[in-house]
């Protein structure tokens, strides 16, 4: 009779791990809980993206940050985008098509060289350089929802002397496209795939860029 119940027992103790990592039933609603991973990946973010946009936000951000390089940089009060700038650009837009209900900001930089007022004109143009650039990769311009000037206000080096790191741009993640459909609803597979397809084709034509000069960096 002992033996009989401890296999009881067992059999219980099993039956109720089987409920789950949280001891929940398999009886409960659909959708009560979060998947923590156990189904994978994909599953899991589709529930963030549709229980927490702005979470899921930050995340795109931070990937997009982590996964590719945001800045390009400028010559002496130039909007030229030169090889280097073009490269990065080009894997910013190759990311960015993967995501086509996500948009960007891209952020305009001087250094200190020059007036106040010039630098926040030169800024807002290197910006609209880089958005002009991204459009010829077939992102959408309703997707680079601003271009914004902070001309010489946030300088990476302090310093009054011609500075290439501070004559910059950045590109971050900013939201989601108004009223666009969530595509994360179990059609990133697809998204992925098309974006693999498009990737193969040729590229053809060369992109213009334009140089200003003045008195600003």
């Amino acid at each position: 009779m002992a033996m009989k119940s401890y296999l009881t027992s067992a059999v219980v103790a099993v039956t109720l791990s089987a409920c789950g990592p949280s001891g929940s039933s398999f009886f409960t609603e659909a959708g009560s809980e979060l998947d923590q991973g156990n189904f994978g990946n994909a599953t899991q973010n589709n529930a963030m993206v549709h229980s927490s946009p702005q979470n899921y936000t930050i995340d795109l951000a931070r990937r997009f940050a982590g996964e590719v390089d945001t800045m390009v940089n400028f010559e002496f009060d130039s909007t030229v985008l030169d090889a280097s700038a073009q490269a990065t650009l080009r894997q910013q837009a190759d990311w960015i098509r993967q995501f086509p209900e996500v948009r960007f900001k891209v952020f305009g930089h001087t250094d200190l060289v020059g007036s106040e007022a010039y630098n926040r004109n030169l800024g807002l143009r290197r910006a609209q350089a880089v958005v002009a650039f991204l459009a010829t990769q077939g992102i959408g311009r309703d997707r680079l929802e601003a271009v914004v000037s902070f001309g010489q206000t946030q300088p990476l080096i302090p310093t009054p002397d011609p500075e290439r790191r501070n004559r910059r741009t950045v590109t971050e993640v900013s939201g989601f496209v108004e009223n666009n459909p969530m595509l994360l609803n179990g059609k990133y597979a697809e998204v992925i795939f098309r974006e693999y397809i498009v990737s193969a084709a040729p590229q053809t034509g060369a992109t213009q860029t334009t140089i200003t000069t003045g008195a600003g960096g």
